[in-house]
């Protein structure tokens, strides 16, 4: 669904870019670091498939935001990322996996550990102080947010603890997982 600025998965960030009341166009909140918006395609879609049939119209205010900000970087992820990032997940997990797509914060995980040597990631993998608390910015409880409902969140879990290259202990004090950036990723 269209994200922006915050790669997590909830009603508020789905709506943002689409709908007005949520002031995408016009709130300066939005103005600054990289936007990547990104919309969920049927699995294995092909691009222009996905074009004449988003989940969400986003590509009006997409196109009014860049015409507005044209200093401002704002992508759109190719929707056959969340695709072959649920292939993965699938690959490397024993039983069959919904064909889901992977949340906004998986998302958000690959793309920094392509961009950065090393990437931390903190209560991803939820520690000690672990709560229904869904997002760290609204106070929406909801349990599904920590074990998973829609998305493949236990497999995407798995594999991120799998990855870890820092210490176990680190997950339990402060759910803080270190992992290696593509460039420096041995398999």
């Amino acid at each position: 669904m269209p994200q922006a600025v915050n790669l997590e998965q909830n009603s508020w960030t789905r709506q943002l870019v689409t709908v007005k009341e949520q002031k995408f166009l016009t709130d300066t909140l939005y103005n600054t670091g990289i936007l990547i918006v990104w919309d969920p395609a049927p699995y294995h879609a092909e691009i222009h498939e996905w074009y004449r049939k988003p989940d969400y119209s986003f590509f009006a205010n997409y196109k009014a935001y860049r015409t507005r900000h044209l200093e401002q970087p704002f992508y759109i992820l190719n929707p056959k990322m969340q695709w072959q990032l649920w292939d993965i997940l699938q690959e490397n997990s024993l039983e069959e996996i919904q064909p889901n797509p992977p949340s906004s914060g998986m998302l958000g995980i690959v793309i920094m550990m392509t961009l950065c040597d090393e990437v931390n990631v903190y209560e991803f993998l939820p520690s000690k102080r672990q709560t229904d608390i869904c997002h760290y910015y609204q106070r929406y409880h909801d349990r599904a947010c920590t074990m998973g409902a829609y998305h493949p969140l236990l497999f995407e879990k798995n594999l991120v603890k799998h990855v870890n290259q820092g210490q176990n202990e680190l997950i339990y004090t402060h759910g803080k997982v270190t992992l290696p950036g593509f460039r420096n990723m041995h398999c």
